[in-house]
């Protein structure tokens, strides 16, 4: 088991692992794909990664939502997994959420000026 300080380090180095992977997927999608698809992408992958959950009923500690729903899952049915599930859809959800706004408000705008330039450059 681990004691309090050893449970500290394991999370803050699953939690900068995690971020460090987010901001390479997202460096590196950004050169591929559209910014919305981007956003998209990262942030539901943020939510499944950093997602917190307890592992059971009568714990103190928490762990990453997506390794307690897998090992429910293929331990003790789907049943078990439920309160690990909600937490994972629910901020999935807010994921999508927050990669539309920022697709109506943010890249909208930079579309619209591409756009612009474009009807500018063909006049000239």
């Amino acid at each position: 088991m681990l004691d309090e300080q050893s449970y500290l380090t394991a999370i803050y180095i699953y939690v900068g692992a995690a971020v460090v992977m987010l901001l390479y997927l997202a460096w590196w999608l950004s050169r591929h794909w559209r910014p919305v698809w981007v956003s998209l992408v990262v942030l539901v992958l943020a939510a499944l990664l950093l997602t917190p959950a307890y592992p059971k009923a009568g714990v103190a500690t928490m762990a990453p939502a997506l390794i307690v729903a897998a090992f429910q899952i293929a331990t003790e049915g789907l049943d078990s997994a439920r309160h690990a599930l909600r937490p994972l859809v629910f901020m999935s959800g807010i994921g999508v959420v927050i990669a539309l706004f920022l697709n109506m408000t943010l890249f909208r705008r930079r579309n619209a000026r591409k756009a612009k330039a474009k009807k500018v450059a063909a006049k000239a």
